[in-house]
């Protein structure tokens, strides 16, 4: 009864690790990427007034127009870029359905789309359940998993629909400086493919300014649909709010799918998101302690043996097993029912990468000091 290409499509490596860890006490979570912090409270007070007020009903499909005004005031004044509320801007829930939205909206079936890997496991999957063939940009701990130019013009060659960045990027933290991206784009406007880039992690980058990809030229802008929302960086992921923009011929294919399917996003969560993009002290607080995490678990991890490149934004990183000489399941699975700490097997972002875990530090620091004695006393135990 069920469709081939769904059957084909593999289920989420985290969520399939974490029905393990349900319902055992005393573990310290290093897994779901979700902020550990609450949504700050003039977001949620927000919220709570929309409700008192009465504001229950739907909105139009695209969204509020007061919530897709104050983002293109917001991307505006921070990026300089420009886009109009009206035709060029979508309010999405989250921005999964955004993924989801793009791809259904451009891909004709076999067209091939290219993620690059490690990847957030949303990205093949979306693109198949699309009807695409997915091609995969293989980045090493060589490079600290930054894209190697000469294997991105290689795989451009096959003449991809679309290709995926992730910018900073899960499960790696990879955060791409605008020269970088700038080399990039040169190979990707010379092959004609759309970019979609993910960028929901653009508030927690912690050493030099992020540069949206469709701020490096005017074709650029007009070649990317851009993704962003207020899970990550606001700590709003229950709200499930994301926005996408783009040409506005793009923009009016997703409404129509999105029109047919979501509707709309509840407008309780889009009132709270137009307080959020106020909330720019809390944001930066936030920031800041993700920093000082990032700083001592990079710190330990590589004391302890593990290659751990830094990561320059979101908050993971992706440190090497290879010194220990065991697989990425094995490790996580020991360390969960032998230390209670829950990390996600690198398998689930590539099956490249068996020699990787994906370790978040998006938890207390108290906890990440636990978490770490925790790790060392196993990594001796399996001398």
């Amino acid at each position: 009864m069920i469709a081939k290409h769904i059957k084909k499509v593999s289920p989420s490596g985290i969520r399939e690790f974490f029905d393990l860890v349900l319902g055992m006490p005393e573990v310290i979570s290093l897994g779901v990427g979700e902020p550990d912090f609450i949504t700050p409270w003039r977001i949620r007070e927000k919220a709570i007034t929309a409700l008192e007020e009465g504001l229950t009903s739907y909105t139009s499909n695209s969204g509020l127009l007061s919530l897709r005004q104050g983002i293109s005031e917001f991307l505006n004044s921070k990026y300089s870029l420009n886009y109009k509320p009206e035709n060029e801007i979508l309010i999405t829930t989250g921005v999964s359905e955004g993924l989801d939205l793009a791809l259904r909206a451009i891909v004709e079936p076999k067209d091939v789309v290219l993620v690059i890997s490690p990847h957030y496991v949303a990205y093949p999957a979306l693109a198949q359940i699309a009807g695409a063939k997915v091609q995969y940009l293989i980045t090493d701990e060589k490079s600290d998993f930054k894209i190697d130019l000469k294997q991105l013009k290689n795989a451009l060659s096959v003449k991809p629909k679309a290709i995926i960045l992730n910018n900073p990027s899960n499960p790696t933290g990879v955060h791409y400086s605008g020269s970088e991206l700038a080399k990039i784009w040169r190979l990707i406007a010379l092959s004609g493919a759309l970019v979609i880039s993910d960028e929901v992690y653009d508030e927690l980058t912690y050493d030099f300014k992020h540069v949206p990809f469709t701020a490096l030229d005017k074709k650029a802008k007009r070649k990317t649909i851009l993704l962003n929302g207020f899970s990550k960086g606001y700590a709003m992921t229950g709200f499930r709010v994301g926005y996408v923009c783009a040409d506005k011929e793009i923009i009016s294919a997703m409404t129509k799918i999105h029109s047919f399917s979501m509707m709309c996003v509840p407008i309780v969560s889009q009132v709270a998101a137009i307080e959020a993009l106020r909330a720019q002290r809390e944001v930066a607080d936030m920031r800041s302690q993700y920093k000082r995490r990032r700083d001592f678990v990079v710190k330990e991890l590589n004391r302890l043996g593990f290659y751990t490149p830094k990561p320059q934004g979101a908050f993971y990183c992706f440190p090497s097993l290879k010194k220990f000489h065991v697989n990425c399941l094995d490790f996580a699975k020991k360390l969960l029912f032998q230390e209670k700490v829950a990390v996600v097997p690198g398998k689930a972002f590539g099956d490249e990468f068996d020699t990787h875990i994906r370790i978040s530090y998006a938890n207390t620091l108290d906890n990440l000091k636990e978490a770490i004695i925790r790790i060392e006393r196993f990594i001796k135990a399996l001398k």
